[in-house]
């Protein structure tokens, strides 16, 4: 419930322009048992474009490696709550996970994706890719987006230093990877090679 100080300072026009528009029907106030004007949130969020559909949930997703990291759970948590409400959303539910990017059976995970394929939820705060998932992160993006679901990445580095690191090593068993292949294609050539033997 917002009084309407507090709403016409979130959405940036004065308590008279307010009365105004309640009279003219442009944005009614509701009343309380002292006939007191009031509005929602509801009505702030469809003020500003980001009213979700009915049913739909806003959620924010945080995750960790392992136990010993329980302080950077809880630093990921609340940054994503305080995001939230600097925006004025309301977060439904907040899910944490403890457990490797790399692991596709993490519980809660598992079972926000059987929420986003059943179309219910909107929005999934975040606050670096790698914490959604490891890797493969562009094709749960567009998983998300299928039903109707918008992953908002809060720090949007392309890298965390986490990930950047992760892609350095990638990049070095690649790298390594090729050599041992072409490794293998000269041995098979030095083999077969009758002037060699």
């Amino acid at each position: 419930m917002l009084k309407p100080n507090e709403m016409a300072a979130r959405i940036g026009v004065t308590v008279k322009t307010l009365q105004k528009w309640d009279k003219d029907g442009t944005l009614p106030a509701f009343r309380n048992p002292k006939n007191r004007r009031y509005y929602t949130e509801e009505q702030y969020r469809t003020y500003i474009g980001e009213t979700t559909k009915h049913g739909h949930k806003v959620v924010a997703y945080a995750r960790v490696s392992n136990a010993r990291q329980k302080d950077d759970l809880k630093n990921q948590v609340d940054f994503l709550r305080q995001y939230a409400n600097g925006k004025g959303v309301i977060l439904d539910d907040v899910i944490t996970d403890v457990g490797s990017g790399l692991n596709y059976k993490r519980k809660h995970w598992n079972e926000l994706l059987d929420q986003i394929m059943a179309n219910n939820v909107d929005t999934v705060y975040i606050t670096y890719k790698d914490r959604f998932v490891r890797f493969g992160y562009d094709w749960f993006e567009q998983l998300a987006n299928k039903f109707n679901t918008q992953i908002v990445v809060l720090n949007n580095p392309d890298l965390s230093p986490q990930e950047e690191m992760t892609q350095d090593l990638i990049g070095i068993i690649h790298d390594f990877s090729c050599r041992i292949r072409g490794l293998r294609k000269y041995e098979s050539k030095v083999e077969n090679d009758k002037e060699l033997k």
